[in-house]
């Protein structure tokens, strides 16, 4: 080997002490960070957990003991199961109940930390408008319960879904879309809607139907309702347009009524979709209509024979 080859070894033999060094430095002041760290009962710690059972979590707090979480203080959800829910990698913050549960560890109560940490997260989900999925738990009078961030709310059956809901029994079970509409901590209150959610999705539907639309297409519907400025009209598919007034027919008329009543079957062409509403118009049909008469040509009638009216022809065909 020459003397550049063992510099260049020398070099990463070296590398490799300091990286080796900086490791233990840093593992000394992970362990010295936690010798002085002090916990007492009340606080509320972040850990991660290392592991998951039916009837524990186990949290490494980066602390001489570890934290465990008993089954029944991980949430208010007494249908609440830690399998699926939490999982190795988690962080959870916890309440320390006991610095000795017995066995050298730290008891921690993830539900008792939730009631304190919890209406922040609803404030911020309601600020936010946040989508979030929930398991409606029971039915009760006017309306369904479910949890959220550990907490029990409660969505009323006007808003379960954009349609009229009557029997709220039937819910039970089902895993819907919500948005928080209400946060009282005061008052320990929480309000869900299901209905917000839906109508936005219909609402973002609608919008994707009507960008689809192409301008100059031609489409049957029915008159729904007259308006003094004009006509609305049921194109389906939960899609309505207006025929303004100066739209409806090429003679100047004073009201849309002298010329369409309601439930009347028309045809339309789109003039555009600007601002996600949809322009039609009946007078441009009309025009089509005129454009196509106009371009045909009167047509004279021949027998294939000539015609004439001279003397000559007519003596010729005389018998004397």
């Amino acid at each position: 080997m020459d003397m550049e080859g063992k510099e260049n070894v020398t070099e990463k033999n070296v590398a490799g002490a300091e990286n080796a060094a900086t490791e233990s430095m840093q593992d000394y002041e992970k362990e010295l960070e936690a010798s002085f760290r002090k916990i007492a009962e009340g606080d509320i710690i972040r850990g991660t957990v290392i592991d998951v059972n039916e009837e524990e979590v186990i949290l490494d707090l980066r602390y001489y003991a570890q934290g465990i979480i008993k089954a029944e203080n991980l949430s208010n959800d007494p249908d609440f199961l830690a399998a699926g829910k939490i999982a190795v990698g988690d962080e959870i913050e916890a309440t320390v109940i006991k610095m000795d549960d017995g066995e050298g560890n730290i008891e921690l109560s993830k539900k008792e930390a939730n009631d304190v940490l919890a209406w922040g997260k609803l404030q911020g989900m309601m600020d936010q408008e946040t989508i979030v999925k929930v398991r409606i738990k029971e039915s009760v009078k006017s309306g369904v319960v479910a949890y959220l961030e550990g907490m029990r709310a409660f969505i009323p059956a006007s808003q379960l879904s954009t349609d009229y809901v009557e029997d709220v029994e039937s819910w039970v079970g089902k895993e819907i879309e919500v948005k928080v509409i209400t946060v009282d901590q005061e008052k320990q209150k929480v309000v869900l809607s299901g209905k917000a959610v839906a109508r936005e999705k219909e609402a973002e539907d609608r919008r994707h139907r009507i960008s689809m639309m192409a301008p100059g297409t031609v489409m049957e519907g029915v008159v729904e309702s007259l308006m003094p400025y004009g006509a609305f009209v049921n194109l389906g598919n939960g899609i309505s347009g207006l025929v303004h007034i100066s739209q409806i027919s090429q003679r100047r008329i004073k009201k849309p009524s002298e010329v369409l009543k309601e439930g009347q079957k028309v045809r339309v062409k789109i003039l555009n979709t600007n601002d996600n509403k949809v322009s039609l118009s009946m007078k441009a049909l009309e025009e089509v209509m005129e454009d196509v008469e106009e371009d045909r040509e009167p047509q004279e009638y021949t027998s294939g024979e000539s015609v004439s009216t001279s003397l000559g022809d007519l003596l010729s065909k005389l018998n004397l």
